[in-house]
């Protein structure tokens, strides 16, 4: 028994090093791929998508064979970082539905969405063209379509918006801004703030406005 004991001890003591071993490197290659993709934030938000594996493996500080082993393709590592990066829009917008009042609640929105937007080139190069577009980045798209027309229809019920003016007006509002920003002069050093006030007043319910044209 006594031998027994001393083999049982020494295969527990034998196994405890290898599973004390391993949580290191589970927690190692989960901090591998945070940094990886606070990298390609930073790098697709500087240089827009035609960066690549290599700029972000550099830019992290890792080997470039690390970063493969993370993600197979750019594509893959764009869905991931982008996809967190519309999930943080969602959630202004969820937040924005919280206001009193519509309209401003609107406003606050837009202007939050395109001050993100104006600091990250990859982000605008996505929602323009369309290259990334991944299960995750689709669902993140709708629920930010969702709540933007939830603040609209708010926005009209308090009889603050525009007659007219629907949700899908939105998207071709945010790209008019999303041009003032590749224009490399303008009007003080954020000039798409000074279009995004005039647009607003254009959306804002006033006596005397005349009938929208279209749909």
């Amino acid at each position: 028994m006594g031998g027994d004991d001393t083999g049982g001890n020494g295969s527990r003591e034998a196994g405890r090093p290898a599973a004390a071993g391993r949580r290191p490197l589970r927690r190692d290659a989960e901090d591998n791929r945070r940094r990886i993709l606070q990298a390609g934030r930073e790098v697709f938000a500087a240089r827009g998508l035609q960066a690549t594996l290599n700029d972000v493996a550099h830019h992290a500080g890792l080997g470039v064979g690390t970063v493969y082993r993370k993600f197979a393709d750019k594509q893959s590592l764009a869905e991931a970082v982008f996809g967190e990066e519309l999930d943080e829009i969602a959630a202004m917008a969820r937040e924005s539905l919280d206001g009193s009042d519509a309209f401003a609640a609107l406003a606050d929105f837009l202007e939050r969405a395109l001050a993100r937007a104006s600091a990250n080139r990859g982000l605008r190069e996505l929602m323009r063209q369309g290259m990334v577009e991944g299960t995750d980045l689709a669902r993140a798209r709708r629920e930010i379509a969702s709540h933007c027309e939830a603040l609209v229809e708010r926005a009209r019920g308090q009889g603050a918006l525009r007659a007219g003016v629907t949700a899908a007006d939105i998207a071709p509002v945010a790209a008019m801004i999303d041009a003032v920003m590749t224009l490399e002069d303008g009007p003080g050093p954020e000039p798409w703030r000074r279009y995004l006030t005039i647009i607003l007043d254009g959306l804002r319910a006033h006596p005397h406005q005349g009938r929208l044209p279209g749909r």
